[in-house]
């Protein structure tokens, strides 16, 4: 199917990109401690305690799997970079870690996507959205941070392409796969951040 190729090359694409460049990148952001506190507790306060396994999809380095799991978590990090999976496993010892796609989920009582999301391009958001609706559990939480913008529009990012998402229309798309915006969460720019934006639905 032309629509699955497309996929398939974008998801290439990405893994590539980031493994390039996996080094940097950990040690840029390769620790909760590099994490802003506020978005630590946002994470922490709707995915910590849940019953059933949380999916970090897109975990990159695996910081934000490990904070989970120090909360209590049943977590799983799952990222398509072979260099971030290889480091997680080192950095994160008894938490699991897997190679793999956020389109072929198994079921969970939590899914996070800290940032994981933007690299995908939007006329593929709502099918990903679905199938993240498709794989939670009755009352399952889905935590998402994005960058922030006026309107739907791709940017140059450091890796590889992405998209602003205006915060009101991401929760239009969750809305529109069946999951409710329970909470919201926006930072500005600060002239060396781009704005943050992250929801939480169910």
């Amino acid at each position: 199917m032309p629509g699955s190729y497309s996929r398939a090359v974008d998801t290439d694409r990405v893994r590539r990109a980031y493994g390039a460049v996996a080094d940097l990148y950990i040690g840029m952001f390769g620790s909760s401690a590099q994490v802003d506190p506020e978005d630590l507790a946002f994470i922490g306060r709707h995915l910590a305690g849940r019953p059933g396994r949380v999916l970090d999809l897109g975990c990159g380095p695996g910081h934000l799997t490990g904070y989970l799991h120090a909360l209590g978590a049943d977590v799983t990090g799952v990222d398509l970079v072979p260099e971030f999976i290889d480091h997680a496993r080192h950095a994160h010892p008894g938490v699991p870690f897997r190679l793999g796609s956020m389109d072929d989920l198994e079921p969970a009582g939590g899914i996070l996507a800290w940032y994981s999301l933007i690299h995908r391009p939007p006329e593929e958001l709502d099918d990903v959205l679905a199938g993240f609706r498709r794989a939670l559990a009755p009352g399952g939480t889905l935590v998402v941070g994005f960058c922030d913008g006026t309107e739907v529009a791709p940017f140059d990012h450091r890796v590889t392409t992405a998209y602003y998402w205006p915060v009101d229309e991401m929760s239009r798309r969750l809305a529109g796969v069946g999951l409710t915006e329970v909470e919201r969460l926006q930072r500005p720019a600060d002239g060396t951040h781009r704005a943050l934006a992250a929801l939480a639905a169910r």
